[in-house]
Formats: structure tokens, sequence, C-alpha cells
């Protein structure tokens, strides 16, 4: 079974200390329906992964990206719906410009402490909690990380910096 190419990334305020994050709240049977995630999707056949990214942040959040950070990639075998593998590669976006949406077809946009999230005060996949210390460490090194999922949820996770 051939992996889903994803972005996910993570639109920062001037002062770093808040995110932009995506409420999966339009759709009951979104997977995600209920929780807080960061922006971005499935690659286009076509784009590279920062194109991916850029273009992702502009469907969702009405921003332009001026600068990426990668922060590394993540491998989800057993991930999806029906049980698809999906590989991510993880963004800060400290830089960008325009007026964030509010909403979008997938939720609304909320600006959320990222000490909160940290600290497990968001609605989030459990499983995010592993890997966000990594994305937002005060001096953070990319990574790569593997976690397999069964029946909707994390089995295990592992990861190595650069």
């Amino acid at each position: 079974m051939q992996a889903v190419l994803a972005t996910l990334g993570y639109v920062l305020s001037a002062d770093r200390r808040h995110v932009l994050m995506i409420r999966r709240d339009a759709r009951p049977d979104d997977i995600h329906f209920g929780y807080h995630n960061g922006l971005g999707g499935k690659l286009e056949p076509d784009e590279d992964v920062t194109g991916g990214m850029r273009r992702e942040i502009r469907e969702e959040a009405g921003l332009d990206c001026l600068r990426l950070d990668f922060a590394g990639t993540i491998s989800w075998p057993g991930f999806g719906r029906a049980g698809q593998n999906w590989f991510g590669f993880l963004f800060r976006i400290p830089a960008w410009t325009g007026t964030p949406l509010t909403a979008n077809p997938e939720g609304s946009l909320h600006w959320v402490a990222v000490a909160d999230m940290l600290a497990g005060r968001v609605p989030m996949w459990e499983s995010d909690r592993h890997f966000l210390p990594l994305v937002f460490a005060a001096e953070p090194r990319p990574f790569h990380g593997v976690m397999p999922f069964r029946d909707g949820r994390a089995v295990s996770w592992s990861y190595s910096e650069i």
C-alpha cells in the first residue's frame, strides 16, 4: 500500500507564544471531529513538499508563508480511515502575511497558546502530544519519527533527531 504524502504546519504568532490551529468542527463524520490540529493536508502529485505546505496554508487559513522552518517527518502506518499509511512533513511557520480566516470547510480557526497545547489543555489527538514538544522545543532539531496506528490509536512512538 502506497503511503499518503502530507504536510502539517504550525503558523506562529509574531511573539511565537500562540499557534493557529483548526478545530475540526464542520463535519461530524470527520475522524478528527472536535480536535485541534495543525494546518495541512495531502500533497498533490505535481508539487514539492514546501509548495504543498504553502498551498495548504493559503487554502486553509488565507495566509501566505514567508518562511517555513522544517521540523521533521513522521511515518503514520495504519493512520488513515481505511488503514492507509501516511507520511507527513512537519513545519513551523514563523513568518507570514495576510489576515487569518476564521473558518474553512473543515472547521474554525483559533489562536491557541503553545503552553496550553503542550500542557494538554487543548483537545487534540493524544498521539500529537508525543511529537509536539519536538516541534516547539526551545532549540528545535529536525526529527524523523514513526507512530504506527491500529484501530484509530497510536500503538507506539519512536524518533531520532538529526
